[in-house]
């Protein structure tokens, strides 16, 4: 009973909208601790940011524990890929590795504290998670965008490379500046020059920005909208369970098994 009593004050406090806004403000304290790292201060100031960075990781320490504590099932709090990415990242920043070879990924990993904003909003875990579960249909439209941006840098090294061999040498740095083109980046310099020899280049560099500025882009934000939509609609579901609510199936169900019942009592 009594430890029932502690898990149920350890998920009251988990749960609690002040605490996790104190941890997302202690998170962005963070980053802006190891900002201040980066500019050259005063040493009373730099062991007063070793302090706070100290008290940081102390905080971030009491808060994975009360996470943990508060999980009914121990083992189930390892099975979240976040929950082991916050335990990392507090368990190597605990270790005293400043005066030592590995102090270089010590900072490193107070630099990643921060990804830790992810793990806690769920806004951006959906986000992240959604662009992660997009990966596999965008390396298509990826694969299939290098495949016109060596055909076009192909052309480019083979027409213009007298006009301008710094930007056209080769394959690679010809697909250097195409991808300067994609980005609008004083791309009609790169045009201009070319027209001066070739007075239609105009439409090579226009077809190319069709393709991939325009098109393969919209493709992209196509598929990860649909799998940020998809991954919406698992959450609500997985709400709706868990608050013991039918979902948008069951009651299509539950309605043709209405609908089938009244058809057999008008037979």
């Amino acid at each position: 009973m009594e430890h029932n009593s502690w898990q149920n004050r350890f998920q009251t406090i988990r749960s609690n909208k002040v605490f996790e806004l104190t941890v997302i403000s202690i998170i962005i304290f963070s980053a802006l601790v190891i900002g201040a790292k980066t500019y050259d201060i005063p040493d009373d100031v730099s062991r007063l940011v070793t302090i706070l960075d100290w008290g940081i990781t102390l905080f971030f320490l009491i808060e994975i524990s009360i996470r943990f504590l508060a999980e009914e099932h121990k083992k189930n709090f390892f099975k979240s890929g976040w929950n082991i990415f916050d335990t990392l990242i507090v368990v190597v920043s605990i270790i005293p590795i400043e005066n030592t070879d590995m102090a270089l990924v010590g900072r490193l990993v107070r630099i990643f504290r921060v990804l830790r904003m992810v793990s806690i909003i769920p806004e951006l875990r959906l986000l992240l998670n959604s662009l992660l579960k997009a990966l596999p249909q965008l390396g298509y439209v990826l694969l299939l965008m290098f495949i016109i941006f060596y055909i076009y840098a192909a052309i480019g090294s083979t027409f213009f490379y007298d006009i301008n061999k710094e930007l056209w040498r080769d394959i690679a740095v010809s697909m250097l500046t195409l991808f300067r083109v994609m980005t609008f980046e004083d791309w009609t310099d790169v045009m201009y020059e070319t027209m001066e020899v070739y007075p239609l280049s105009w439409a090579y560099f226009l077809s190319f920005i069709f393709f991939t500025a325009f098109a393969f882009l919209n493709m992209i934000i196509g598929i990860v909208v649909n799998v940020l939509e998809d991954e919406r609609q698992k959450d609500r579901k997985k709400a709706q369970e868990e608050r013991g609510e039918p979902t948008l199936l069951e009651l299509q169900q539950q309605l043709d098994e209405i609908k089938q019942l009244l058809h057999k009592q008008k037979q």
